[in-house]
């Protein structure tokens, strides 16, 4: 307490200490406050900026995590996205595949069909050919048996007399009664 008392007491001997006025000396009284100043912020704003710099270190680590969160949902998505991408590049890859077969299969089928398509037609011509052939030919017989016939005709009437045409006819007349008979 002695020590308390003194330092009141030596600030007796100050020679300001009985006056109130203002200190000129600017060096003196900045260091003064200057010092006031700092220990009244540092006694009273250590807190408020303890706070402050917590509150901040807070929200910069919440945003890292926010941050850290969202890179990991963006890879994952990422990774869902190239597994859809590989899924669709193989769906793709099977449909050209298949696409390409199917093509091959039809355009098989399609030569296939064509050909024998291409068959049939070569047999009705074939068919048609002959047929119009053998009308060809019937109707040249036809012609040639009419010519004949007339021939025949021409020179049987020529060469039969009245005598000669009841001979054939009497002859023909028996053959056709001897078949007769056999039916019978």
């Amino acid at each position: 307490m002695k020590n308390v008392t003194d330092s009141f007491v030596s600030l007796g001997h100050w020679p300001s200490a009985g006056s109130f006025g203002f200190n000129t000396d600017i060096f003196s009284t900045n260091l003064i406050n200057l010092s006031v100043v700092l220990g009244v912020l540092i006694f009273f704003g250590k807190g408020v900026l303890s706070d402050l710099l917590d509150n901040r270190k807070q929200r910069i680590l919440n945003t890292i995590r926010n941050s850290e969160e969202l890179r990991g949902g963006a890879i994952e998505q990422l990774e869902k996205a190239r597994a859809r991408l590989r899924k669709v590049e193989m769906e793709a890859d099977q449909y050209r595949v298949n696409g390409y077969s199917e093509i091959e299969r039809e355009k098989l089928n399609l030569i296939n069909s064509t050909s024998k398509t291409l068959e049939q037609l070569e047999n009705y011509k074939n068919e048609t050919i002959q047929f119009e052939q053998q009308r060809a030919i019937n109707q040249v017989r036809q012609r040639v048996f009419q010519q004949a016939l007339r021939g025949a005709l021409g020179t049987l009437n020529s060469c039969l007399n009245n005598e000669l045409h009841l001979r054939t006819i009497s002859a023909n007349i028996g053959k056709l009664a001897s078949m007769e008979e056999l039916t019978d």
